[in-house]
């Protein structure tokens, strides 16, 4: 695929990307120019984090992200906090624990409390709220899950609108979050750590996920379309 058939929000979405990116390395490298201690930033940070306690934190990671906060604050920087003092199999299961939780609560806010009025609100406007088939529930967690760009928060929130059903809904978000949610721990402790080797195994586990995500997107796209043509 050619430049030229990126579609346009994509590719306005890639540049704001980098231009964020951008211009956070520049900040970074003004701060260093000018004496600015980022480590010593870094050390204060965990810290404090760490004087927090690990029960604080990963309560933390399971409610406030629930209510919009981002997520990525929480799953980068807690192997480098709580890794030393409780061991990488707690911090693991502490986060695969936050991140269900995460998704139930959101799920509920959006299926049981901010639907019923959103449906009624359409209904007096004159216009039905779409349902997904059945046959749909699975793809259309695992596309929201894998596809790029919406935050974690708002891809909950879709699918508890959506009514997909809890269950597939659940298993289906604890996986996907938890395989990228583990990368994304281990990757962030070997970056604060400046970990080499680590940092390369990081990427290359990050990379390897958005290439599968697409491949699966694409995947389950196609049999979504052969499907619809199966019923024309």
């Amino acid at each position: 695929m050619s430049s030229g058939d990126v579609p346009p929000a994509k590719r306005r979405s890639l540049l704001i990307k980098l231009a964020v990116l951008a211009v956070v390395g520049a900040a970074a490298g003004v701060l260093v120019l000018r004496g600015v201690d980022l480590r010593g930033w870094i050390d204060q940070g965990i810290a404090f984090v760490q004087q927090l306690g690990p029960i604080t934190f990963f309560s933390a990671m399971a409610l406030l992200p629930a209510f919009g906060m981002p997520l990525s604050p929480f799953t980068l920087t807690a192997g480098s906090v709580f890794a030393p003092t409780i061991g990488w199999p707690a911090v693991l299961v502490a986060t695969w624990s936050a991140l269900v939780v995460n998704v139930a609560i959101t799920y509920v806010g959006a299926r049981w409390v901010a639907r019923p009025w959103l449906e009624k609100l359409v209904l007096k406007l004159g216009y039905r709220w779409p349902e997904v088939r059945a046959e749909n529930y699975w793809d259309i967690t695992i596309l929201a899950r894998v596809t790029p760009g919406p935050p974690f928060f708002l891809q909950s929130a879709m699918l508890g609108l959506a009514r997909i059903p809890f269950r597939i809904y659940l298993v289906g978000s604890s996986v996907i979050a938890s395989i990228y949610g583990t990368v994304f721990v281990v990757f962030g402790e070997a970056l604060i750590a400046g970990r080499g080797k680590m940092i390369l195994v990081g990427i290359s586990a990050l990379v390897a996920l958005s290439v599968g995500a697409h491949l699966l997107k694409n995947h389950l796209n196609r049999k979504k379309k052969l499907r619809l043509e199966g019923t024309q």
